[in-house]
């Protein structure tokens, strides 16, 4: 069971600026957990995701499906001519903009659900609970061989930066 050591901070801002002491000390910040996104925090940590390059796929296939059925039915398998116009129009254009957006939304959505094991029912796995009400949570990873001068160095500088609280948790929130 792995160890970490948590900082818990009542301020968005102090958290910001512990994770850059921290990094400016060699110490290597594993997770940030708080109520609400921060997106510096992405860059800080250097955290990258692939999750807009799926959404920009499931944009194109869902586009591109959703011209192929409205030309399958409108110019192929039912055609009617309205006045002389053409069968393929720009009539299309709207009707898949929004099926486009419609299918990257729903399956981004569920790509992220997937890939985070999200379900109904899941019970959370926070190293403090109370990060999804008002607090930030800095999580350090605890090594096996890590020294205790290195510990008390970590806790003083989690302390020094703000943190109301510094406390080590066998908590293993990640499945």
């Amino acid at each position: 069971m792995k160890t970490n050591i948590l900082g818990v901070y009542d301020d968005e801002h102090d958290i910001l600026h512990a994770v850059d002491k921290l990094q400016d000390g060699g110490i290597p910040v594993k997770d940030v957990f708080s109520p609400f996104p921060m997106h510096h925090v992405w860059e800080k940590l250097n955290l990258t995701t692939r999750l807009p390059y799926a959404t920009f796929i499931y944009g194109v296939v869902g586009g591109i499906m959703t011209f192929a059925l409205l030309y399958w039915t409108s110019v192929v398998s039912y055609p009617l001519k309205f006045g002389g116009k053409p069968l393929n129009t720009l009539s299309f254009i709207i009707i898949m903009f929004v099926i486009t957006i419609l299918i990257g939304t729903i399956f981004t959505a569920a790509t992220f659900f997937i890939r985070q094991k999200l379900w109904p029912g899941k019970e959370s796995k926070l190293p403090d609970g109370r990060s999804a009400d008002d607090k930030f949570v800095l999580v350090v990873e605890k090594t096996e061989g890590m020294p205790e001068e290195e510990v008390t160095k970590i806790k003083d500088l989690l302390t020094e930066t703000g943190a109301v609280e510094v406390n080590e948790s066998n908590v293993d929130y990640e499945d």
